[in-house]
């Protein structure tokens, strides 16, 4: 049986409390939930001696709405960000991303700031340390090289959280704290296209917050594939933002999960700008998505069995949302 290393707990009341017990230990992790850590340790995927657990940190959870937006602490819960008026008023394609989110007990604890910063995933690394062992373990952790790309000399575990391709629709930025200094930027800046160093995060830097901007007029929704109606991560996962004018695409964002090492927003849309949507333009798209995203055998579903259809989610959302 797996069982839980011993580790050091540490509660910090102040988002500059938690940076300094960073400093202070440096192989420590954050702990928010801990759905996916506390697994993850028990499997010997992670090694970490402390933990830093955020549930006590003043101010990190909670939703707060604006005339310019939202502003969603690092620490609210799926669950609150599901259930919240301010996000089924003002951006519902969050809570539909939410609810698609493992099961409702782990919903419960599993924080926004968890599933954004959600570990890679692959079908040679998710496993027990027996397993791992015996097949001369991966490039992720321990091994020599990648099991999905013989030759290659980098990792394409996939990222699969489902709350990213959402946000990054929405042209959400993120609040980030360090070292006497907080700044915000672009949400697609927290990712590097590596399965191991997926987060552009310094070792003492904490996510807090993400903020929404307001995008009246604009037609969102949030759909994934998984083997289970429930608990199951993404083979695929797609967002899709439209704004309509005239009977036209006036304006087209697409973000996917699932799919490669960070989350991918589709670039190259900008030329469909006020065309009607009809075979040509979803055609198009599908090239667009066919030159950018880069699916390996990193599930136990076929990469071409998800190329198809995350295009066909693609095609069903677009469709759906232009009407």
């Amino acid at each position: 049986m797996e069982m839980l290393p011993e580790f050091q707990l540490h509660r910090p009341r102040s988002v500059g409390d938690a940076i300094s017990l960073r400093a202070a230990h440096p192989g420590a992790r954050f702990l928010a939930g801990g759905t996916d850590l506390m697994p993850a340790m028990r499997r010997g995927l992670v090694d970490a001696r402390d933990l830093i657990d955020l549930s006590g940190v003043a101010g990190l959870a909670g939703i707060g709405a604006t005339e310019q937006g939202l502003r969603i602490g690092a620490a609210t819960t799926l669950e609150d960000l599901a259930q919240s008026p301010e996000v089924l008023d003002r951006a519902p394609v969050l809570a539909q991303a939410a609810l698609c989110i493992a099961g409702p007990t782990h919903r419960v604890a599993a924080t926004v700031g968890g599933n954004l910063c959600l570990d890679t995933r692959c079908r040679y690394y998710n496993q027990s340390e027996s397993w791992r062992s015996a097949n001369n373990y991966c490039l992720k952790l321990l091994g020599d090289g990648c099991r999905v790309a013989r030759k290659a000399t980098r990792c394409f575990a996939a990222f699969s959280g489902d709350l990213a391709p959402a946000l990054l629709v929405l042209d959400a930025e993120v609040e980030i704290a360090g070292t006497g200094a907080v700044r915000r930027a672009p949400l697609a800046q927290l990712y590097a296209d590596d399965g191991i160093n997926f987060l552009n995060l310094a070792p003492q830097e904490l996510l807090v917050a993400v903020h929404v901007p307001m995008r009246p007029g604009w037609h969102v929704a949030y759909e994934k594939v998984r083997l289970r109606a429930a608990i199951d991560f993404a083979l695929a996962g797609v967002a899709v933002a439209v704004l309509c004018k005239d009977g036209c695409i006036d304006d087209l964002r697409v973000a996917c999960t699932g799919t490669n090492s960070f989350p991918l927003r589709l670039g190259g849309l900008e030329n469909l700008r006020g065309k009607r949507l009809d075979e040509s333009f979803l055609a198009q798209v599908d090239k667009r998505f066919e030159e950018q995203v880069n699916i390996m055998e990193t599930t136990v579903a076929s990469s071409l069995y998800r190329r198809r259809v995350t295009v066909s989610l693609i095609r069903r959302l677009l469709l759906r949302l232009a009407g």
